[in-house]
């Protein structure tokens, strides 16, 4: 097999910032996106998923593994603000997450299923009451799913029987709360589920790219939907019954105006004309600061994910861990036995004052926020950029069953010992 040759974005470009004026105009794309590219678009017909997470800057996300796991009847299972019931068996999962909640903001589990969610906002009541949060039930299908079709009705099923809620920013004085929509993607689909309070529409996805943002875009192409998807919006005096049924008008609070995501269709575009796309077009998207795609500010880059889905097996995520992408590099993690703790990629737990958030900083957090706040950029560049090329190079020297020359015992401590050398070259730059 020919490798594929990585090309690089530039990293550390001058940021352009948006005038509070532009944010509230909706002239200026913000927050999280995600991303999938499909066959014809990709190289060796591979699926590859990607995404930002757009969060306060101020928030630490981890990476954490949490290993399949056997539970007792009648356990239950404390979500982020509510007790649900617990499984029999719940899948092993890698998930980078605010430290400070359950749920996760992206992941990926055992089976090749990948999962990105984005707050959106629709005509329906947004309810700050406590239930399970849209990243609840991402980190629930997961565990729960081993195809896309199952994380489907895994997370309509809990929408139905607990609803979606609560505040998604940790903090008394804070008043963030959103719905919901998701890119679930294995190896042979990917479906678009969007949600409005208790509704909800799904588009399946078979072919060539899709992205999600911070709007409904699921349109007259509905594959399944809520039962009473239609009516309710009858009954509610917004569609007459007789025009065709597009999901994203009807619902959305914005009439469905979005730049950020029509931003990201267009680099999707531009990467996927040639039938080459891979991971390393999915992370020059991710870095793309023009487009709003990467930000830096109050509200940035806190994490970001890729993952490569082989139809023939093969199956590598990369993550940073870390805020921006364009100073993070994405380390490879792989699905095997005996996965080493993400020690360096965790929060501790400390206590603090009632009144006092915890300091979150996990081991990797602290080394990037040290090296980039007494080194110039310019510096670190190089080391972060070889580190990543020697992940990227797996994608070409692993078979579909994910064998290594060094054998299991290396991909175990694989994300665990690239984070080890990223902290390597930060303390080298020093």
């Amino acid at each position: 097999m020919k490798p594929h040759t990585p090309t690089f974005v530039m990293w550390f470009e001058p940021v352009t910032h948006c005038s509070p004026g532009a944010m509230l105009s909706g002239t200026c794309p913000d927050s999280c996106d995600t991303f999938v590219a499909m066959s014809p678009a990709t190289l060796r017909g591979d699926v590859v998923f990607g995404k930002n997470s757009d969060r306060p800057a101020d928030e630490v996300q981890e990476v954490l593994y949490v290993p399949t796991q056997n539970h007792t009847s009648g356990e239950m299972l404390s979500c982020t603000y509510i007790d649900i019931p617990q499984v029999s068996r719940t899948h092993a999962v890698v998930l980078s997450k605010p430290a400070w909640m359950w749920g996760a903001e992206m992941g990926a589990n055992e089976f090749g299923v990948c999962i990105g969610n984005e707050a959106v906002w629709t005509r329906e009541k947004l309810e700050s009451e406590h239930a399970l949060l849209g990243m609840d039930m991402l980190r629930l299908a997961l565990e729960r799913a081993e195809s896309a079709d199952q994380a489907l009705e895994v997370l309509t099923s809990l929408l139905a029987e607990f609803g979606q809620g609560g505040l998604c920013v940790e903090g008394p004085n804070e008043h963030f709360v959103y719905h919901n929509s998701f890119l679930i993607v294995d190896h042979r689909r990917s479906w678009v589920l969007e949600t409005a309070g208790a509704f909800w529409a799904a588009e399946l996805v078979t072919e060539g790219v899709r992205n999600i943002s911070n709007c409904l875009s699921v349109g007259t192409s509905m594959h399944r939907e809520h039962p009473q998807l239609r009516a309710h919006a009858r009954e509610r005096g917004w569609w007459n019954g007789k025009s065709p049924f597009h999901f994203a008008q009807i619902y959305s609070e914005s009439g469905g105006t979005c730049p950020r995501l029509h931003a990201g269709a267009r680099l999707l575009k531009k990467h996927s004309g040639a039938g080459v796309f891979h991971a390393h077009e999915m992370m020059s998207i991710l870095r793309d600061k023009e487009s709003g795609i990467c930000m830096e500010g109050g509200h940035c880059t806190t994490g970001s994910m890729v993952s490569v889905l082989n139809p023939r097996g093969a199956t590598l995520h990369f993550l940073t861990g870390t805020p921006n992408p364009c100073r993070s590099i994405f380390k490879p993690f792989v699905f095997t036995e005996n996965v080493a703790p993400l020690l360096k990629t965790v929060a501790p737990l400390m206590k603090t004052a009632e009144d006092k958030r915890p300091d979150r900083r996990h081991a990797l957090y602290r080394s990037q926020e040290c090296a980039f706040a007494v080194t110039s950029p310019a510096k670190l560049l190089q080391g972060l950029q070889e580190l990543e090329k020697r992940g990227l190079k797996m994608l070409d020297e692993m078979d579909s069953t994910q064998s290594d020359p060094a054998g299991p015992c290396s991909l175990s401590k694989l994300f665990s010992n690239f984070v080890e050398e990223e902290i390597n070259v930060h303390q080298i730059g020093h």
